[in-house]
């Protein structure tokens, strides 16, 4: 069996679950996701089987709960644990050393700039080098690590056992956008916070006709959500927050909409390597994207795919300027149609998937033939 381990990330987590537990269990291996959530969870997503747990809130929770964890993975009887956050790392490399399973690091984020915002600009370059050592360290008790994007593989010393799995796009039953004459509808999709751009989103908003509108799909995650909502009252009903939905739904929701809106703020080593799902699903969508030119994964898509604008996203005027340019129907049916082939082809999940189960036939040893029907061999 192969152990999804997750610290943090939710039980039905579209990377861990519907992706790459996805896959392996595509390819024939049983999967289960132990992560928090709420007794009433699913018991399988996927083709992976759900097993959720409590513990106490917050980082000191999260630390509290980790022998917990260590043992419950150790218990599992699991030939592979593969683990999703750097506490989740700990609890399945201390597990391996009691029951010998195999561990496989999955790097989501660039964990050394993580304390950036929370310390003095002096401190920032000793914190830095202080978790660059703890990565490169648990990189060489792994057998494997896979990054999420391909800015994440030098902070492991690991490159013979790095692998690169990108959050490429899955397939998806979207309807897209039909794009016509008339007022503007923007749309931000995933997590809302100020680093994300809230401020400039409205700033912006502020720049442009009456009639545009602005909806939200998602959960604010910083705690500035009546912030938020006290200054976009001012707009009235132009602006609609929707809350989280299910992905079919969000999907669906976010087709009917004209521009899709990523405003990561710069000074964040994280948004400067995002590769965030929101970003495809807005391409399988068939809508143009504004994008951050200082990100470079994504402003790496958006050039190559030609499917939206790239902006200075501090800028509330620049981004105003870049919706004015899409207000013609035509042109945004050309980005947006080019951006749903480039989903479906360059930067579809299939091949992705590929890499993850033939590093899994390596680690396991597995000569079965690579599965068909997911776009492997």
């Amino acid at each position: 069996m192969i152990l999804l381990l997750s610290a943090a990330h939710p039980h039905d987590d579209i990377r861990v679950v519907r992706k790459e537990g996805a896959a392996l269990a595509a390819a024939g291996w049983p999967v289960c996701h132990l992560a928090p959530g709420p007794e009433d969870a699913p018991t399988a997503l996927a083709g992976v089987s759900i097993e959720t747990y409590r513990r106490p809130p917050g980082w000191r929770g999260r630390l509290r709960y980790l022998p917990r964890l260590a043992a419950r993975a150790a218990s599992s009887g699991a030939t592979v644990l593969h683990a999703s956050e750097p506490d989740a790392w700990a609890a399945a490399l201390l597990a391996a050393r009691r029951s010998g399973a195999r561990v496989v690091l999955d790097v989501h984020e660039h964990y050394p700039s993580r304390l950036d915002s929370r310390l003095a600009a002096p401190l920032r370059p000793v914190a830095r080098a202080a978790l660059r050592l703890l990565c490169r360290l648990a990189g060489r008790a792994a057998d494997a690590v896979v990054v999420a994007k391909d800015g994440l593989a030098g902070d492991f010393a690991a490159p013979a056992r790095t692998l690169a799995v990108r959050n490429y796009a899955l397939p998806a039953a979207v309807t897209p956008r039909c794009h016509r004459p008339g007022p503007l509808t923007l749309v931000h999709a995933g997590a809302m916070t100020r680093s994300r751009g809230w401020p400039q989103m409205l700033d912006a908003l502020a720049l442009l006709p009456e009639g545009t509108r602005l909806r939200l799909i998602g959960r604010f995650t910083d705690g500035s959500e009546a912030e938020f909502r006290a200054r976009a009252a001012r707009f009235g009903d132009r602006v609609e927050c929707l809350g989280w939905l299910p992905q079919p739904e969000a999907l669906a929701r976010l087709a009917e909409c004209d521009i899709a809106l990523i405003l990561f703020q710069p000074g964040e080593e994280n948004h400067r390597l995002a590769l965030p799902h929101k970003l495809f699903d807005a391409m399988q969508a068939g809508l143009p994207v504004i994008a951050p030119a200082f990100a470079t994964e994504v402003a790496g898509i958006v050039s190559a795919a030609a499917c939206g604008e790239l902006v200075e996203t501090a800028d509330p005027g620049a981004i105003a300027d870049a919706i004015r340019r899409l207000e013609n129907p035509t042109r945004r049916a050309l980005l947006g149609e080019a951006g749903r082939r480039a989903a479906a082809t360059d930067y579809a999940w299939a091949g992705e998937a590929a890499r993850l189960v033939a590093l899994y036939r390596r680690l396991l040893k597995d000569s079965r033939p690579l599965p068909k029907g997911l776009g492997f061999g």
